[in-house]
């Protein structure tokens, strides 16, 4: 199943595409409703004021309720837009923003409003995206959980901190980023393989690093391997039964790009919202000078915890190509 999103954060709608869906995939839409609305922003003070009802509109692909296995089509359209706010944003790149790099890369014709086809509003189709592929994957027993793992440098808060950490980042005019913990249980072993393109790890990168803000990826313990033995890492095998398991999971359930059977668990680092209203240096791109900036309009203090459905969605689509569902 491959997907492509498309539309930007001010235009008339964003969307999703989906091909090679499974015919007969009955279309929950209760389901696919709640895990937007865990995405949809404008639900509380820690997010932005903007309020989208994400309501979706399947245009193709579906009928009587269940997928036809023909391509499908999804679309939400954006319903609260201030495009005035990002006028100056033409000339006036927000630092470590896409704004850059976009110009650069389509020759200033990109639509920049709100951050364009770079922001965070268009991880909405894929949370469509990755609902419908979490229900390809229900019939397989596979589950997919995720968590905040670190925000703002407190390691597994607790909701009372999260809202602290936030609020506070908030009133500062600034914003905190973060870790989520995701783990996939009930993948089988033996998917994957060692080589560019198949591998497991692989594949789930490229689809993690899609999600916007996610600036690093780790399997297992990750970077906790640099300070350990291997007495320590390894996951030592024994018998439940008939099923081949390890007492520990280090390994993130991947070995040698191939899964071992155990749940795929990784974590990804979400950096903070670039857009603070705090003044900040760059550069004016029609005089070619140096310049301040003020950003105004809405935007969050911090993502992760509106990211933990992104990443999940992103999760439940590598596995479906993992899998070659």
């Amino acid at each position: 199943m491959k997907y492509i999103v498309f539309g930007e954060s001010h235009g008339p709608a964003i969307g999703v595409t989906l091909e090679h869906v499974p015919p007969g995939i009955e279309m929950d839409m209760q389901f696919i409703c709640a895990e937007l609305k865990r995405r949809a922003p404008g639900q509380d003070a820690m997010s932005t004021a903007r309020k989208e009802a994400d309501e979706v509109e399947i245009l193709s692909g579906v009928f009587e309720g269940h997928t036809t296995g023909t391509p499908l089509c999804a679309l939400i359209r954006n319903t609260d837009t201030r495009s005035k706010d990002y006028e100056k944003l033409k000339n006036l790149p927000r630092p470590s923003h896409a704004d850059y790099a976009a110009t650069i890369r389509y020759k200033g014709y990109q639509d920049y409003r709100g951050g364009g086809h770079f922001s965070g509003r268009l991880t909405a189709p894929l949370v469509f995206a990755g609902a419908l592929a979490k229900l390809i994957l229900k019939p397989e027993n596979i589950e997919i959980t995720s968590g905040i793992s670190m925000l703002g440098g407190t390691a597994n808060p607790t909701p009372e901190q999260v809202q602290k950490i936030i609020m506070d980042a908030k009133m500062k005019q600034d914003s905190v980023g973060g870790a989520v913990a995701c783990s996939i249980k009930g993948v089988p072993a033996g998917f994957g393989a060692p080589d560019f393109g198949c591998n497991a790890e692989g594949i789930f990168s490229q689809y993690l690093f899609a999600v916007p803000a996610v600036k690093g990826v780790s399997f297992g313990a990750g970077f906790g391997f640099s300070c350990m033995h291997g007495s320590e890492a390894n996951d030592p095998f024994y018998m439940d039964g008939d099923i081949v398991r390890t007492r520990s999971n280090y390994s993130g359930g991947i070995n040698g790009g191939i899964t071992n059977g155990m749940p795929i668990d990784f974590e990804v680092a979400i950096r903070p919202t670039p857009s603070i209203s705090l003044t900040q240096d760059t550069v004016d791109l029609s005089s070619r000078t140096d310049a301040k900036l003020n950003i105004t309009g809405r935007h969050d203090p911090c993502i992760v915890q509106r990211a933990l459905p992104a990443i999940e969605a992103a999760a439940a689509l590598a596995a479906c190509e993992l899998l070659g569902i």
